[in-house]
């Protein structure tokens, strides 16, 4: 049995109460959680109430759910050639981190967006500005993280290097990042988790970014090949990552304090379940 073994988790179902998810939680024997503050497909969420709040940590209490991962609207795009675009994105992103301020949870997850039909510069600039006024307006201890893309063209973020950009210019150490697994592979980061690739992928990381900055995985297998530029997740072992190449993963004593989160179609194809978080645990 290895040491050291890392908070392993999954995206759960909130509906009805964001309480709702250390029950669902506890079902398939997850230690962290990601879960949507507000409905993904609408830009606003509302805050929650004193009752809700007190629920929730009431629930939380009861559970085995050690960090809490807010994931924003997938709408959220902070590099948008188009204003109100940008501006949406920004009042969303705020009314997500108040959330997750309200309930003490780690921080929100976002998607590093796209500069449509303008620079990657100026998308950069723009995420940038955006963030900076996010963190403004909501002051705290809450991280606004990062997520790469499986997107090629101009999507930001698969060079390690922007990354570092925007954790630059935002200059808060409330800035961190998420890594997608089946992302980085399908956006052409990595051809394959082997021992070796995997060294070398976060070697570059830490020197670009630092590892400090890297709080969370999305553990997520690839139904779409390396390069495909197309965002499809499988189950754990199922897809062209393959469980060798999660093992590898699990190998790299680095990522040992990181927060391990499934976000995989599940078996029945109704999200994360015993199965994969079992095919999760046994990796370490």
């Amino acid at each position: 049995m290895k040491k050291n073994i890392p908070n392993l988790g999954a995206h759960v179902s909130a509906a009805g109460g964001l309480y709702n998810a250390f029950i669902n939680a506890e079902k398939i024997g997850a230690t962290c959680v990601q879960i949507f503050g507000g409905s993904p497909k609408m830009w606003r969420a509302r805050a929650q109430t004193e009752v809700e709040t007190k629920k929730y940590f009431e629930a939380q209490k009861l559970s085995n759910v050690k960090s809490v991962y807010l994931h924003a609207s997938y709408l959220v795009n902070l590099g948008s050639d188009k204003g109100a675009n940008r501006e949406n994105s920004v009042l969303s992103l705020i009314d997500h981190m108040m959330i997750a301020e309200q309930i003490k949870a780690n921080g929100v997850i976002f998607h590093m967006g796209s500069s449509m039909t303008g620079t990657k510069e100026e998308a950069l600039k723009f995420t940038i500005a955006g963030m900076k006024e996010i963190l403004k307006q909501v002051p705290g201890k809450t991280w606004l993280i990062l997520e790469n893309s499986a997107g090629g063209g101009n999507k930001l973020g698969l060079a390690f290097s922007e990354v570092a950009a925007i954790i630059n210019g935002v200059g808060s150490e409330r800035v961190k990042v998420c890594l997608d697994t089946a992302h980085y592979f399908e956006a052409g980061g990595i051809e394959e988790y082997s021992k070796a690739k995997v060294k070398k992928m976060f070697d570059n990381f830490d020197l670009e970014v630092g590892l400090d900055r890297l709080v969370a995985l999305h553990v997520n297998d690839s139904k779409t090949p390396y390069n495909s530029h197309s965002d499809r997740h499988e189950n754990l072992g199922d897809g062209h990552i393959g469980i060798a190449g999660f093992e590898n993963l699990a190998n790299d004593e680095r990522l040992r304090d990181k927060d391990w989160l499934l976000e995989v179609p599940g078996i029945d194809n109704m999200g994360p379940d015993t199965e994969n978080m079992k095919r999760l645990r046994e990796l370490f």
